[in-house]
């Protein structure tokens, strides 16, 4: 079936999340609806049934974060941690690792965080500068490095850290990717004071000589690129997803109020200074969502190139319409908009974040003119 049609197994899924999504609500607390949706196969839903996953892909693992984020209670740890982590090491892990991480990371026992930014790196991420050398008494890994605006490493059992070890032949680094658990000896994390409030924390991370077995390597050590955009276009993928959710609440919230709302003789609502731009804000969701479910379905389908241009195109149309439609509700509101009561003050910063994270809309426009235009570099 193609993606603009939802089969009738998703419309289900949308349905059950959204009852979920419905009893905790805005008030939810991350950890009892972590573990509840996990208890009914929604966190794991994009892993493979052999390793206690429900099989689905990441069209389906996307449908679960929407309706979260519609509900007022999206869980930014499944971007991290079934949907990065899971798949990374789904396709590439040892037999070992699969055993080990993902029914933990399905049934939601386990979580896992993901580390790529760096200080100095920011959107560059061949200037990551986080090396892994091996000692040749031993066959472990040493990692060095920093990392920063890190979420949710202090309530994850270990990170995926992107480092990059040297080529033998070239001498050149190449990234590769590390299990490094929380307790790990040399790995320490400062809590970044941010005035975004979320339920998962930012964190910037040290690795000092922090040593690892040699399983701590995921993957191939010489397939580094190719298992780094696996674990990205699904981010980006769920990035649109969270932006979707909360831009769908954002709204609702928004013409409910519109509905009611009587300051002369009817409701705000009937005028189409306030209707038309919340109509415009529906469009510009669905027309994401759209690009979204385009975007899953190419890559569940395994053609990582279409994916990655549909991936990119789909966050940057999820964050456009998210802050827009998250604007005009707490502008549609007044006042009201930035009381406590009716929770929408809070979205102005978190929309921001679908803009910046994990990629940049600048860096998106870059990819789609050199790679979708074929248009010169300027960098």
């Amino acid at each position: 079936m193609p993606p603009t049609l939802e089969p009738e197994e998703h419309k289900a899924l949308r349905s059950a999340v959204a009852a979920l999504g419905k009893r905790h609500g805005r008030t939810y607390d991350r950890q009892t609806l972590w573990s509840e949706a996990a208890k009914l196969g929604y966190l794991g839903v994009n892993l493979p049934e052999t390793y206690g996953g429900g099989g689905g892909g990441i069209a389906e693992l996307s449908i679960v974060l929407e309706e979260l984020g519609a509900a007022g209670c999206p869980l930014l740890m499944m971007v991290v941690s079934p949907a990065i982590c899971g798949t990374v090491i789904a396709r590439f892990g040892t037999e070992a690792q699969k055993q080990h991480w993902l029914p933990a990371l399905a049934d939601g026992t386990r979580t896992m965080a993901f580390g790529i930014t760096e200080p100095d790196a920011g959107s560059n991420s061949h200037r990551i500068t986080t090396t892994a050398r091996r000692d040749p008494d031993t066959g472990d890994w040493l990692l060095t490095g920093r990392k920063v605006f890190i979420s949710g490493v202090d309530i994850a059992d270990a990170t995926l850290i992107v480092g990059r070890t040297e080529d033998a032949r070239t001498g050149n680094l190449k990234p590769c990717l590390f299990i490094v658990p929380r307790d790990a000896e040399g790995f320490t994390r400062r809590q970044i004071d941010m005035e975004l409030d979320a339920a998962e924390k930012q964190f910037e991370l040290t690795l000092d000589d922090v040593r690892l077995p040699a399983d701590a390597l995921v993957g191939d050590e010489d397939a580094g690129l190719l298992q780094l955009f696996a674990g990205l276009n699904p981010e980006r993928i769920m990035t649109a997803a969270f932006a979707i959710g909360m831009g769908r609440y954002a709204l609702a919230r928004a013409v409910a109020y519109a509905r009611e709302r009587t300051v002369w003789k009817a409701p705000i609502g009937a005028h189409q200074a306030i209707a038309h731009p919340l109509a415009q804000a529906h469009i510009d969701l669905e027309l994401a969502r759209l690009m979204m479910q385009k975007a899953a379905h190419l890559y569940d389908a395994g053609d990582d190139v279409g994916a990655g241009e549909a991936a990119n195109m789909a966050k940057y149309a999820a964050g456009e319409a998210c802050v827009k439609a998250v604007d005009q509700a707490v502008h549609t509101l007044g006042g009201n908009g930035l009381t406590r009561e009716f929770g929408l003050a809070s979205l102005i910063t978190a929309a921001r974040v679908s803009r910046i994270a994990p990629v940049s809309r600048e860096m998106i426009l870059n990819y789609v003119s050199h790679q979708t235009l074929g248009l010169p570099k300027s960098y």
